[in-house]
């Protein structure tokens, strides 16, 4: 009598999010994710087997996806972050807390419009006091009005310029958060190009 077992290999998915984390380093380098003969030299795979099966683990979990040329393209899951589960505090220490942590997309969290959503870097610092320096990105969400105190992109002269909306008199005003620049008081229709959502700065 003969034993009739099928052997059932168990992947070693182990590995997986340092693998994950290769693939995202080489996007941020090439733009592009590698081929599958490239991704076993890159991670260290060395049976077609393995790669197709890390390919289809990642495809499952939502992190790439083919495209119709059968190439592997990322989705919007692959550019998520970790996001610590407690705040870090700018005060006295607090414990760490090494938990399992969220994830998300900067897209997510700054940008709610994207059709309507654009990055503009700030050249000088007129607004510096709010802690808009200059070389920031800044994301706009383009709007035709703007209610007072919103910090928005306007039109004066021809000329773009990032100023907090107010009222003076009963006028709208563009107003600097920099005691060194003067306040602008257009004298015809002030123009509104969109309204300041949220920052970006790489740090050195």
């Amino acid at each position: 009598m003969t034993n009739d077992r099928s052997l059932v290999i168990v992947p070693d998915m182990s590995n997986d999010r340092s693998y994950l984390a290769a693939l995202q380093d080489y996007y941020a380098a090439h733009r592009a994710l590698p081929s599958y003969s490239s991704i076993g030299a890159l991670l260290g795979l060395r049976s077609k087997s393995s790669v197709a099966a890390l390919v289809a683990r990642f495809k499952l979990a939502g992190f790439v996806e083919s495209t119709p040329d059968r190439r592997l393209a990322p989705t919007r899951q692959f550019f998520q972050r970790p996001l610590a589960e407690a705040p870090v505090h700018a005060g006295l220490p607090s414990p760490i807390d090494d938990g399992p942590a969220d994830a998300l997309t900067l897209d997510d969290y700054l940008i709610e419009h994207p059709s309507r959503t654009v990055l503009v870097r700030v050249k000088g610092d007129s607004m510096i006091d709010v802690g808009v320096l200059d070389g920031d990105l800044v994301v706009v969400e383009k709007r035709a009005g703007a209610r007072r105190g919103e910090i928005v992109v306007a039109i004066v002269d021809n000329q773009f310029t990032l100023k907090r909306l107010d009222l003076e008199r009963g006028r709208f005003i563009l107003r600097p958060e920099n005691k060194a620049f003067p306040v602008i008081r257009p004298e015809g229709a002030l123009e509104i190009f969109g309204v300041m959502v949220g920052l970006v700065r790489k740090v050195a």
